[in-house]
């Protein structure tokens, strides 16, 4: 699993509460650094903020979708409703740690 989160406290609870539930996880804050990881090794499944340091994470989800990787889009400003077709799922934040550790169950093949 690859979180892609620009807030390092959401990100490291994002991680803990998923390697608690013995998923592994890798992080990413970029959409570069997501990229990267990426490359480095196919993920089952993409936790993706849709704001990142400003830039939207649009193109990123394309690509993800396009690849067959189940993305689930995380948010906090963006209206739920316009991903809801786009991504896997949706969580809007603030979220439920047992939210997050149910859409990667979803969608995560360990």
């Amino acid at each position: 699993m690859l979180v892609v989160e620009d807030d390092p406290s959401l990100r490291l609870l994002c991680r803990m509460n998923l390697e608690l539930e013995q998923f592994h996880v890798r992080e990413a804050a970029t959409i570069a650094a997501a990229r990267a990881a990426i490359d480095e090794g196919r993920p089952d499944v993409v936790l993706l903020d849709v704001h990142l340091d400003g830039s939207a994470s649009d193109q990123l989800l394309e690509e993800l979708r396009a690849s067959g990787i189940p993305v689930v889009v995380v948010t906090g400003s963006a209206d739920l409703n316009r991903y809801r077709e786009r991504a896997d799922d949706v969580l809007g934040k603030p979220f439920e740690p047992s939210d997050l550790v149910a859409a990667a169950r979803r969608h995560c093949v360990r």
